[in-house]
This record gives structure tokens, C-alpha cells and sequence, in this order.
């Protein structure tokens, strides 16, 4: 089944697709009806014209688009990028996107690092990353999600990660964008209970749901590559997700290794249903209220 036009400004709510350009072809080509919405990375399109450009603006007309980015560097030690952050706001005037989020975590220097880098757990680093948050925020007009970060090291740590996140949700006043696979994977390399983890998070301050696959290292070690099918232990813990936060919009991350579309679809559909069972409807949560 395909979808109809959608309306401008349409809410952000059921079960999302990270949007790839090697998607593009096969979404438009099949409009699905079994996504609700759509997940680019401002970087990769700001700027872009021509067929891609074309596409894109396509694609919004079915479905709304949120905005996910990687190198604003929020926790990084240089001046924010004002000019990136322009085009971001440009980027979501242009399509309407209803949320904006970013990665707690710090991506460059005196140049992109093209990784994101753990930030100590400290309550400098609270005071320091909430303030720019904040500045973003003043610049942008309105709220933006902050993700919980998969990491392998810590440079120091004077709290817990779950501490350390809700500082910075509850100094900056900014949502919390659940990254449930990234929970999972922390767990495992830091020896953590991931239900506890959840529990702790601030429910007033969870906006949107990210889900994925990661690959086994070791029995100690996962790493978050988004290059997999989710498997069942992520997906328990989604379902602990909707008990804390409700159903709220969720998202299937898949960066490579990319299945037909067909199949990334039964992962959204299974989404859909993990979201039923919890509400008795697909999520109608509005992320950027």
C-alpha cells in the first residue's frame, strides 16, 4: 500500500526508517505505507541539489523528516559551528522537520574526527555541555534531543552515565533522544543493569526512540556498527522503554550491510507491533511537544 501526500507539519509519531541514499530509489518507488517517518542527517544534504535533491523533497511530501546529526560537537572544545547550525535551522524550515537531535558526545578539534569520542563524566563537563546546549538551543528557537552515546573508554568519571546524562537533560532543559541499543551495548562493556539504566532516565524529558544492531566482539564487547538485524535482548528492552516512556516514535537505524528494503521493513513492522502491544495502537507521540 502506498501513502498519501502528507500534510505540512505533520506529527512526529509511529515507527521511523533512517533514510540512506541507497533507499531513496526503492522508497520511492514503493511509497510504503509502514512508515510513519523519515531520518536524514542534516550533513549529508545540506546543499544537495540536482536528482538527490529532488528526491529528497519527494519523499518529504509522504513523510515527515526529523533531523539526526554528527558533527555539531557539542561536548568538543571549540567554538560551535554557527554557519553548520544556520543551514541546520534553514534544513528544518525547509521541511518542516518536527525534532532535531544530536550526539552527547564530542566529534572534533581542529577538524572533523569523524568518530564520537566519549566525554568524562564529570560536573564540569555537565556545566560546560549545557551551556552550549543552550546557546543552540536560543539559536534554533526551540528544544533539541540529546542521544545517549555508545562509548569504549572513559577519559574520567567522577558519576555514573545515567547521572551524568540527566544533569545535562535537566540543566540544559533538552530532550532525551533513547538510543535502547545503546543502552544495551554500554551494559555489556560497562557491566551495568540496561533496566535500571532506563528506569533512572527522566520520563518527562524522552521525546523519540532509536533501535539497532550492533556486532559481538567478545563476550564482554559489543560495538554499536548499526550493520545488523536487532536482536531479541534489544528489543526486550524497547518493550521496557514503552512500560517507562509509552510508545513514543521510534526509529530502525541500519547504516550498512543494508538488506532489501522488504526486510528492513519487517524490523519496522515488528516496531509497530512492539508499540501495539504496549498501547493498543502504534505510538502518537508527538516529539517536539
Amino acid at each position: 500500500m502506498r501513502v498519501e501526500p502528507r500534510a505540512p507539519g505533520a506529527a512526529l509519531q509511529g515507527a521511523g526508517l533512517g533514510l540512506r541514499r541507497g533507499l531513496l530509489g526503492p522508497l520511492l518507488a514503493d511509497r510504503p505505507s509502514g512508515i510513519d517517518f523519515l531520518e536524514v542527517a542534516p550533513e549529508n544534504w545540506i546543499g544537495v541539489g540536482g536528482r538527490l535533491g529532488k528526491q529528497l523533497r519527494e519523499m518529504a511530501q509522504s513523510y515527515p523528516i526529523v533531523l539526526h546529526g554528527l558533527s555539531l560537537d557539542i561536548g568538543g572544545p571549540r567554538e560551535i559551528d554557527w554557519r553548520l547550525l544556520g543551514n541546520i535551522r534553514q534544513l528544518m524550515r525547509d521541511f518542516s522537520c518536527p525534532l532535531y537531535s544530536e550526539h552527547l558526545s564530542w566529534c572534533g578539534d581542529a577538524g572533523h574526527l569523524y568518530d564520537l569520542l566519549p566525554l568524562p563524566f564529570t560536573e564540569e563537563t555537565v556545566t560546560y555541555v549545557a551551556e552550549r546546549v543552550s546557546r543552540v538551543q536560543d539559536f534554533l528557537g526551540e528544544r533539541i534531543a540529546l542521544e545517549n552515546a555508545s562509548y569504549y573508554a572513559m577519559p574520567a568519571q567522577d558519576m555514573t552515565e545515567l547521572e551524568f546524562i540527566t544533569a545535562i537533560l535537566k540543566k540544559a532543559d533538552c530532550h532525551l533522544l533513547l538510543d535502547v541499543n545503546n543502552v544495551y551495548v554500554n551494559s555489556v562493556n560497562h557491566g551495568y543493569d540496561p533496566r535500571e539504566y532506563i528506569a533512572g532516565l527522566p520520563a518527562s524529558r524522552a521525546r523519540y526512540i532509536h533501535i539497532a544492531g550492533h556486532y559481538v566482539e567478545a563476550e564482554d564487547l559489543r560495538v554499536d556498527t548499526h550493520g545488523a538485524d536487532v536482536i531479541d535482548p534489544v528489543w526486550n528492552l524497547l518493550a521496557v522503554a514503552y512500560q517507562r516512556f509509552g510508545a513514543l516514535p521510534t526509529l530502525l537505524e541500519r547504516d550498512f550491510n543494508i538488506p532489501p528494503l522488504a526486510q528492513l521493513m519487517e524490523e519496522v513492522a515488528k516496531i509497530r507491533h512492539c508499540q501495539v502491544l504496549h498501547t493498543g495502537s502504534s505510538g502518537r507521540h508527538v516529539a517536539g511537544a
